[in-house]
């Protein structure tokens, strides 16, 4: 028996809410780590926190407008916004604007601009998804042939934006890329003595990215890697010896978690913060003003939230009784947990530092639209979602 229910009659407004309170955080974070940093716009403390709520309310102009488009019409737009996400990438390289060394914008009368970058993360979770459910539905009897063949099919379609974002060069964006693809992978099927070989082949390339910096340093430091990104990583490494060089911003952001002991130092009370010592704070560094300003107990507040929004998407993932919704899910939950992980892993330095924003909290308006593009994604996909009674479901 089915259950007859009109599509905003499912709306999570679990997921809603929990969005809603990382919008609050948000504000808040951004506020307080703007305050006495830019001394150009003094006349108007609130000028970040004013511009991200404009950026959310777009945002949820946005994620509305995917919501009311039922999500199986995305199957028909993925291959034109693949192509197009292609050419957008192309035109970056050709003739994108420069910014802090990295050729990743697209600008538009010197108004208007934007990262095609972010919005590929989108793109190629929609791509991934119609593959991975026409060719699921497809797969009667799965061998290690059709597992193979599966693979490289998904990397046809992941590894070009990788390719292209990473020469920019955008490595956390590439990253991000990565995780959305391994996330394909690993709820595609494929059988996991091939994830496991493919784990190896990870392994040995990081294995051999060390043997050239041992041995063949001059090539490795030429060809292999941007010198920004090694000295990130001697940072990350060490980041005692390179406090006041290339692990400076680490060193700061830990010093400022740190003073925040278990109840924070108070809002807007911070030293670390409120000082300006740690540069980029309203963006990439924007968990050190939580968790020096509200303590542990406001760090662990923001980490719950984070939690409960995965887990609300795991069970819409898992409840879709449609395969191209769960393969749409199941990308957005694995860009978004990389994310997290990584720019929380950075701040207190279990990761190297990659520029990668702390999703609906670090301050910037295209990362914030293609956040709230993805929970449309995943609200419209549990809006659509046809729950039975009685009889088993079944996968479309």
């Amino acid at each position: 028996m089915n259950q007859q229910k009109s599509p905003f009659q499912q709306l999570d407004y679990t997921l809603l809410f929990l969005v809603f309170l990382l919008m609050c955080i948000s504000l808040l974070a951004i506020y307080s780590g703007t305050t006495n940093q830019y001394v150009d716009i003094e006349t108007n403390r609130g000028f970040f926190a004013e511009r991200q709520l404009i950026w959310f309310a777009v945002g949820i102009v946005f994620m509305i407008g995917v919501m009311m488009i039922d999500f199986e019409i995305f199957k028909n737009l993925s291959i034109p916004l693949y192509i197009l996400g292609i050419i957008l990438l192309i035109w970056v390289d050709l003739f994108g604007a420069i910014r802090n060394g990295a050729q990743q914008w697209i600008e538009i009368g010197g108004v208007i601009s934007f990262q095609p970058s972010e919005l590929l993360k989108i793109v190629v979770i929609i791509s991934l998804a119609h593959l991975l459910s026409r060719l699921t539905n497809d797969r009667r009897d799965p061998s290690i042939r059709s597992d193979i063949t599966l693979l490289l099919k998904i990397l046809a379609v992941g590894l070009p934006p990788f390719f292209f974002i990473l020469k920019q060069p955008d490595l956390g964006t590439a990253l991000v890329i990565g995780s959305v693809i391994a996330t394909m992978i690993l709820v595609s099927g494929i059988s996991w003595r091939i994830i496991g070989f493919l784990v190896m082949l990870v392994v040995l390339g990081l294995a051999f990215m060390v043997y050239m910096h041992n041995y063949h340093f001059a090539f490795f430091s030429t060809y292999m890697i941007e010198p920004h990104q090694l000295e990130r990583i001697y940072g990350w490494l060490d980041p005692e010896k390179y406090a006041s060089g290339f692990s400076y911003q680490t060193v700061q952001a830990m010093m400022g978690i740190g003073a925040g002991q278990l109840y924070g130092t108070g809002y807007l009370q911070s030293i670390q913060s409120q000082s300006g010592n740690v540069p980029e704070l309203h963006t990439d560094f924007i968990f050190t003003v939580i968790a020096e300003e509200f303590g542990f107990i406001g760090a662990t507040v923001l980490l719950v939230t984070f939690f409960l929004m995965f887990y609300r998407m795991v069970l819409i993932a898992l409840s879709c009784n449609n395969l191209f919704g769960t393969y749409l899910v199941s990308g957005v939950i694995g860009f978004l947990v990389f994310q997290v992980f990584q720019n929380i892993g950075m701040t207190v330095g279990i990761m190297p530092v990659t520029g990668l924003p702390l999703p609906f909290i670090s301050y910037g308006g295209t990362a914030l639209l293609t956040n709230m593009i993805a929970v449309g994604i995943v609200l419209n996909v549990n809006m659509r979602t046809k729950h039975y009674m009685f009889q088993s479901e079944e996968i479309s």
